[in-house]
């Protein structure tokens, strides 16, 4: 589903070429990907494999960095860098910050 081109409704619409104004969570998902990388613990290619594996929905749903975390964390549970319980208990702590 990511190739987009050739789906009907994505060929008319125009690209919206202005640029974005980044916000911190977008600032702090791009460090924590540029950190991982520093750290060989996870690599474009396998940020791009989990981005590409999030289903239709969700795909057209997330925001650009939302799609980033999504496959970031996507990453560290099947790697056993974090736990299930860890991110459970981070997301529980944290509710309300993002």
């Amino acid at each position: 589903m990511h190739d987009l081109g050739g789906a009907s409704k994505f060929m008319c619409e125009p690209v919206d070429i202005e640029a974005h104004a980044l916000t911190d969570f977008d600032r702090e998902v791009d460090a924590l990907r540029q950190l991982l990388g520093a750290k060989e613990i996870m690599g474009v290619d396998e940020l791009r494999r989990g981005i590409e594996a999030i289903p239709e929905a969700d795909y057209l749903r997330l925001s650009y960095y939302r799609k980033w975390i999504r496959s970031i964390t996507g990453n560290l549970l099947q790697k056993g860098v974090i736990t299930e319980a860890e991110l459970r208990a981070e997301l529980d702590a944290g509710q309300g910050r993002v």
